[in-house]
């Protein structure tokens, strides 16, 4: 089974190159892979009264997220289903499309992969690994929703279906993990054998009907599925007809055995379902589209399998798995009668189309086909699904008779709707009607080939075919309808006649109140359709998104002044008050104090406290940095005293960088803020400022005395060594055992600088920063060898600066200090495993260094330090920590779980080697494209307008010139 998966998902990867290779044509080479594994699938049919097949692959066994795969009668028929409507489609696709497009190369593969999607769902056992197939087809369906992007339609209607059906699975998925919790486990075999019960588990399982529902386009969440049809007609016949509006009545289905019982159940089950059946048939009467006629009838169609595979009776589910195997087969067919049509007529439109089956005979007993099925007609297994349904719900035991009998006539009343639509849809696309002559798009249209006709009409034969196959159809779905109760009831079997009685004299009264529906609102149709609905749907979410973003834009109006010690002002009370409310109203009332150990940090608290206050009353800027700046080293010397050195290392370190950073943003800054920048109330102010600190004091007191066990920390060390391979703990812990968080940190580090540089290079972001042979050559019109300079230099970049700007101390300092801190960095990055270092310290280093020689030679000689793009040294060191983070889970193995590799090395000799060292290495890139990107942003790109007028002395070719006016300084 996971191979099967695997190769669904190699085969949409390889879609476009096919695709491109091969034009429209390659669709026919995509329609193999699904097929293909239909053929698997089929060969592998769960055998009855034999265990189902299982596959286990361990996956993150500490979150239970192992890959369980469980092939049973419910997900072989569901994926015969997704694979051979899927495997049609793909063929239709060749012949729909005209041209070849970027778009459709890779529409091929979003096919593809949709379909391995789905087959994922029903195949998976562990509901957190179905939960993430189950998204992963909201995803690919929003993309296919959404194939024709230009369109605003098509892009509303794909935000649409992606905000409803997140919606219902994020909701589905706080059900998965309330019931994997209380059960103790996430497989769904185990769930259903052992099902818990309680108003917990009721609350639970109704979050997982929420997803359910969304996804099957079931009241109230049934208007995404109408305004989907602004999707390619390849789309709806799968999506929409075949694959993803089951998903939800798979899991409804799959659930039913273990909580029909439940009162939530059967009121949100069947009363919504019942009520989607009419709703969705009713408006399907009202519209002029072929496609909305056909989306509303297949919301109708999905409320009555809900109500089917949902009420808990073995014979009824019956029922329901036949109408569910039919609709994907009448309604797939039927959705690709209407692409021909659009495609042939360039309409949809029933007023402009007349007299189309006298042109078109094939294609309409093709619908009349598909469509004899949908109405129920005898000889299609739409037939007998209804008749059965009909049959087993007046009989059932599952409910009081009476309100089995109400069901039944309510599902009588749909059924009689759906002959109606039926009917408006064969006679307003095929039908002569009263025009004597055709319209112009039918007068205009093109027959279609013979290609483009067999899908259709294969499905649509089926649906006969299956019509007779009854009984061979029962035994198949036998394995699954024997879970679920009889009542005391003989199990039924599908068949097109089963003797006279009630289910009969229904249907007699479907196929004479539909058609004579169909007629009456024919004639009234003006008068009773005029007005649009007055409650509908689709406007009631557009008041919420537009109330949504209402209310967004009054809090941030509020919130979000443009000024920015309002903004910190808000933000910091709220952290004020939150916590502090949360900390008094709660039970913690201990708190145990102790002073200082030692004279050391009383002093070293005094210069913090102190520094903080002259913070406060220096007006100088760079001053009050460099004050700030004593706060984070006392901070660094703290950490030192209590045995962190790692700590302290990295606090050292970033607040260098820090104040370097400062420095380059207030050189351009006034030296004093002026009058009239003054904002805000300085009393008010101070207060917030110090109810903040007071407040983190307090919490940090109360958080250490609420301590009832053995710290964590006394086994850190212990487990660094055996788990990590390594003595340094806190280095462990962010490549190990926190790894994921460092991962998001750094992710987090890249965006913030990506922002920085986006917003200083507003008109284009340039690359590396600036090189002293460019600049030779741009104003001396020289080689680099002929660019030579008549000055002793220490650094190329000097070349270049102002002499009166130089310092060759500092200039000669770097030269010695620049080779001793890249031998700093290398070794903190290889020795921080287990000693004080590690990837982040040895990065920042590097940084240091490159400040020193920005700092000494200006911004050409940053680029001659590094002349590599930031943005490429970023990428690197993300994706070399991504694919380290994903390789181990790839493997079987928990995230970033570290291997240990010992070799023998000629000169070194033997060496032990811990794959987190590659994590750490990404992380090293990271820190120091980050601070080559601020430098390049902060630095070296707001030099560059005051040295738009510094030149270069050159000897003997160009004499000296003067220095510029205004002075740099660096």
């Amino acid at each position: 089974m996971i191979g099967v998966l695997i190769a669904l998902g190699i085969g949409a990867l390889a879609a476009p190159p096919i695709m491109r290779a091969l034009g429209t044509r390659g669709f026919y080479v995509l329609a193999l892979m699904p097929a293909g594994a239909l053929v698997w699938l089929l060969l592998n049919w769960p055998t009855a009264g034999a265990e189902p097949t299982t596959q286990t692959f361990a996956w993150v066994p500490s979150l239970q997220m192992d890959i369980v795969l469980r092939l049973d009668t419910l997900s072989a028929v569901l994926g015969v289903l997704i694979l051979g409507v899927g495997s049609l489609v793909l063929v239709y696709c060749a012949n729909y499309f005209d041209e070849m497009r970027k778009r459709v190369e890779v529409f091929g593969g979003e096919i593809v992969a949709f379909a391995g999607a789905m087959l994922g769902l029903v195949l998976s056992d562990n509901m957190l690994v179905m939960y993430v197939f189950w998204e992963a087809t909201t995803v690919l369906s929003f993309m296919l929703v959404g194939f024709n992007a230009v369109r605003a339609t098509s892009r509303r209607a794909a935000t649409q279906a992606l905000l409803v059906t997140t919606f219902g699975g994020l909701a589905m998925l706080v059900g998965v993990i309330m019931l994997g919790e209380r059960t103790g486990s996430y497989l769904l075999s185990d769930l259903i054998e052992n099902p818990p019960d309680g108003v917990y588990a009721a609350i639970a399982v109704a979050l997982l009907l929420v997803g359910a529902l969304s996804k099957s386009a079931i009241v109230p969440f049934h208007f995404w599925l109408p305004g989907a049809m602004a999707a390619p007609t390849p789309v709806s016949a799968y999506l929409h007809a075949a694959a993803m509006v089951k998903a939800g009545i798979y899991l409804v289905a799959r659930l039913a055995p273990a909580f029909h019982a439940q009162i939530s159940w059967q009121v949100i089950v069947v009363t919504l379902g019942l009520l989607t059946m009419l709703l969705g048939g009713w408006r399907s009467l009202r519209e002029l589209d072929l496609k909305l006629v056909l989306a509303f009838g297949t919301v109708s169609q999905l409320g009555l399998m809900v109500v089917l595979v949902g009420v808990g009776d073995g014979n009824v589910a019956l029922a329901g798995m036949a109408m569910v195997i039919a609709h994907a087969l009448f309604k797939a067919s039927l959705f690709m009668v209407v692409g021909i049509i659009d495609h042939s007529t360039g309409t949809r439109d029933i007023r402009l189309l007349a007299r189309l089956g006298h042109r078109l005979p094939f294609l309409a007993a093709t619908a009349a086909v598909a469509g004899a099925s949908m109405a129920g007609l005898p000889f299609t297994l739409g037939f007998i699904g209804k008749e059965s349904a009909f049959g087993a719900l007046w009989s059932t035991g599952a409910y009081t008779p009476w309100l089995a009998h109400a069901i039944d006539l309510v599902v009588v009343l749909g059924a009689i709707i759906t002959f109606a639509y039926t009917t408006r849809f064969l006679w307003g696309a095929f039908g002569r009607k009263v025009r004597s002559l055709p319209t112009r798009a039918v007068a205009q249209l093109h027959p279609p080939s013979a290609m483009f006709l067999f899908p259709p009409a294969l499905l649509a034969a089926l649906g006969v075919v299956a019509g007779f196959s009854g009984e061979w159809l029962t035994e198949k779905l036998a394995p699954y309808t024997e879970e679920l109760p009889t009542y005391g009831h003989p199990a039924e079997y599908l068949a097109l006649w089963h003797g006279f009685g009630l289910p009969v004299i229904l249907t007699l009264v479907v196929y004479v109140a539909g058609p004579a529906l169909f007629l009456i609102l024919r004639r009234i149709r003006d008068q009773l359709f005029d007005h649009p609905p007055r409650l509908n749907a689709d406007r009631v979410y557009d008041r919420i998104i537009r109330g949504a973003d209402t209310l967004s834009l009054w809090v941030t109006r509020n919130t979000q002044r443009g000024s920015l010690p309002i903004t910190q002002g808000v933000i910091i009370s709220t952290a004020i008050l939150v916590p502090t409310i949360a900390l008094f109203v709660g039970a913690r009332n201990r708190l145990e104090l102790s002073g200082f150990e030692n004279v050391e940090q009383a002093v070293i608290g005094i210069v913090i406290a102190g520094s903080a206050l002259v913070a406060v009353v220096l007006r100088n800027r760079l001053a009050g940095a460099l004050t700030v700046g004593i706060t984070g080293y006392g901070c660094g010397a703290l950490f030192a005293i209590y045995g962190a050195p790692d700590l302290a290392l990295t606090q050292f370190l970033v607040e260098s960088l820090t104040l370097v950073i400062f420095v380059l943003v207030l050189r351009k800054l006034a030296a004093e803020p002026q009058p009239r920048h003054k904002t805000g109330f300085k009393p008010l102010r101070a207060l917030i400022a110090v109810a903040f600190g007071a407040s983190l004091v307090v919490i940090g007191l109360f958080a250490a005395a609420a301590r009832s066990a053995r710290p964590l920390a006394d086994d850190l060390a212990e487990a660094a060594y055996k788990i990590g391979h390594g003595g340094n703990t806190v280095n462990v812990l962010l490549v190990d055992i926190r790894a994921w968080d460092t991962l998001g940190e750094v992710s987090v580090l890249i965006v913030a600088a990506t922002g920085v540089a986006s917003m200083v290079f507003r008109s284009r972001r340039t690359g590396a920063a600036p090189r002293v042979t460019a600049l030779v050559r741009s104003e001396a019109g020289l080689d680099d060898d002929d660019a030579t300079t008549d000055r002793t230099t220490w650094l190329r970049g000097s070349e270049v600066g102002n002499p009166q700007h130089r310092s060759m101390v500092l200039e000669a300092t770097t030269r010695l200090v620049f080779p001793t801190l890249m031998v700093l960095s290398v070794y903190f990055f290889f020795a921080g495993h287990n000693a004080p270092g590690g990837g982040f310290a040895g990065g920042l280093v590097m940084g240091l260094a490159l400040v020193l020689r920005y700092l000494a030679g200006g911004r050409y000689e940053l680029g001659e330090a590094l002349p590599v793009e930031p943005g490429k040294i970023l990428g690197a060191g993300l994706l070399i920590s991504a694919v380290t983070a994903t390789v181990s889970l790839l493997l079987g193995a928990p995230a970033l779980s570290s291997a240990v590799i010992e070799m023998h090395l000629p000169v070194f000799g033997e060496v032990t080697l811990v794959t987190a060292m590659f994590f750490d290495a990404g992380i090293y890139l990271i820190v120091v494209g980050l601070v080559l990107d601020v430098l390049r942003s902060l630095g070296a790109r707001l030099d560059a307008p005051e040295d738009a007028s510094t030149t270069i002395g050159l000897s003997p070719v160009t004499p000296p010139q003067t220095a510029p006016r205004q002075q740099v300084n660096r």
